[in-house]
């Protein structure tokens, strides 16, 4: 008899924050769960790989209102450590995926192929995407040749209506302010494991607002895609899948319920890379790609007087007035637009992006600049960015929602108490209403709203948070913290899910379902 976690939470075998076993029948199971991650990547010397920046996509055709794009999902094998080639899973077959960029409020068409041996779902994150275009985690490409009759390959999940075969057309009416988005798999259980093979890529908006703006650009606006991976001797990308094939089973092992953390920090695909600029202004989009990892990103050495990043934009695009600061602070899916004044170290000046979540070791460091040259600097970092920004008023708001995010058995997760259930809908605010939602953790959790941006109220009663500035897509809810947010659900009627965005949390069923009606 084969048990699946959905098999136990049917029988009603998960209990409190153990996990209850009858002998026999569940004995590999346990076996499986209890297996220990030992793996440990081969070793690589900081800072001698060049950073690359991920290519930009050409549509292939056009038209007076929208592009068109074509993305085929496909095994590809790259150099990310410096050697072996590792086989990715990528958008176009690379690793992170090629960059979209749009225009605010020009249609964008994808269509997305799947040469993958398991069906995928793409989602536009920060999109204000409608419901068939959102990437929901049942809504899925299916490879060539899967289709009704042949086994299910997600677990208690077989062939339904929402099925596609082979490719999909997304939709993204980029009815939005510029801002940093990306795309990436939301296949129901499997989006850990896959992103982590690498179906991950950055998705642009622009608008005449920011164009307007003297901001560092061309090759001194630079994106950074960080994330962190362990790989096999072979070079291979390890991930601890209880069925690797992702084929069967979901999960992970025990050792690492609480989310992968890699040994190997990457940005943009590179170990530990480096990055010669010259003495003046660079914009850096960060992404935080990371699986479960946070970053408390700084600059070592500081620049004289400190205050090194002057953030300018936040998950929903540019803020109204900058914010500086010391550290920058950033959980998985969150999206943080920095200027950096390289004019304040002296030419030949090697500084080093570090992550002092981490204190010591290989996972402390992030990157590397070298102050190469000197440069005429006709940008700046103006002190006004956007116009004033029409948030939602609290006052107005028609309901307040509470979502508690915590641990509900050895390997489970769960939202007010209860496990991610397609066919059940949590909550159904009204299509242009304002609410208030209230999100508290039992742990450390970067909770992310599909749909809408938000606008932070407050942390634990008190004021928001030096990282909460601007439109928020997801937001970092600390052990034990309560954090209001208020978003007006405006845009799309139909069905969409809030979770946390530690994808092994997100795969053991910490997601709910919303419905604007």
């Amino acid at each position: 008899m084969k048990i699946t976690r959905r098999r136990l939470l049917k029988l009603g075998m998960m209990a409190g924050a153990g996990m209850v076993l009858p002998v026999g029948a569940m004995g590999a199971a346990v076996a499986r769960l209890g297996a220990v991650n030992s793996v440990t990547s081969p070793k690589v010397k900081p800072f001698i790989v060049p950073l690359p920046v991920p290519p930009v996509l050409e549509p292939v055709r056009t038209s007076a209102t929208t592009d068109y794009y074509e993305i085929t999902q496909r095994i590809g094998r790259q150099e990310v450590l410096p050697g072996p080639k590792t086989e990715v899973w990528g958008y176009d077959g690379v690793f992170p995926g090629p960059t979209i960029e749009a225009k605010s409020g020009r249609r964008v068409v994808v269509r997305q192929w799947n040469e993958l041996p398991v069906p995928v779902s793409t989602h536009l994150h920060g999109g204000k995407t409608p419901p068939e275009s959102d990437g929901y985690p049942t809504d899925l490409i299916l490879p060539q040749g899967y289709g009704p009759g042949a086994p299910s390959m997600d677990a208690g999940h077989g062939p339904t209506a929402e099925h596609s075969h082979m490719f999909k057309d997304y939709s993204y009416p980029n009815e939005q302010r510029a801002a940093t988005l990306w795309y990436h798999d939301h296949r129901m259980d499997f989006t850990g494991p896959q992103v982590y093979k690498g179906l991950a890529g950055l998705y642009v908006i622009r608008d005449e607002v920011e164009g307007g703006l003297s901001l560092p650009k061309g090759e001194k606006e630079v994106p950074l895609v960080i994330s962190d991976r362990t790989f096999g001797e072979d070079g291979s990308f390890y991930y601890p899948s209880i069925d690797p094939s992702l084929e069967g089973e979901p999960g992970v092992l025990v050792s690492q319920h609480n989310g992968m953390l890699g040994d190997t920090i990457l940005v943009n695909g590179a170990p530990w890379p480096y990055m010669e600029v010259s003495n003046t202004r660079y914009r850096f989009r960060v992404l935080n790609a990371s699986n479960a990892r946070d970053y408390d990103l700084s600059l070592d050495p500081p620049p004289p007087g400190g205050k090194p990043f002057v953030q300018i934009g936040s998950d929903g695009g540019l803020l109204e007035a900058p914010v500086r600061h010391d550290r920058v602070r950033i959980s998985p899916a969150e999206r943080f637009d920095v200027v950096v004044d390289f004019s304040r170290y002296p030419v030949g000046t090697k500084v080093t992006l570090k992550n002092r979540e981490e204190g010591k070791g290989p996972t402390s460091e992030v990157m590397r600049f070298t102050v190469a040259r000197r440069e005429k600097d006709e940008s700046t970092a103006p002190e006004r960015l956007a116009p004033e920004q029409d948030f939602p008023d609290p006052n107005a708001a028609e309901v307040t929602r509470r979502f508690k995010f915590s641990n509900s058995a050895v390997g489970m997760w769960s939202i007010n108490g209860k496990p991610f259930d397609p066919e059940r809908m949590d909550a159904r605010p009204r299509l242009g209403s304002t609410e208030i939602w209230e999100f508290t953790s039992s742990s450390s959790h970067p909770v992310h709203v599909h749909l809408v941006h938000f606008r932070v109220l407050s942390r634990n009663g008190g004021k928001p948070g030096p990282y909460d500035a601007g439109w928020k897509d997801t937001v970092y809810v600390t052990s034990g913290e309560t954090v209001r947010v208020a978003a007006r659900f405006s845009g799309y009627k139909g069905r969409y899910v809030l979770h946390c965005h530690n994808l092994e949390h997100e795969d053991m069923m910490m997601m709910a379902n919303f419905e604007v009606v």
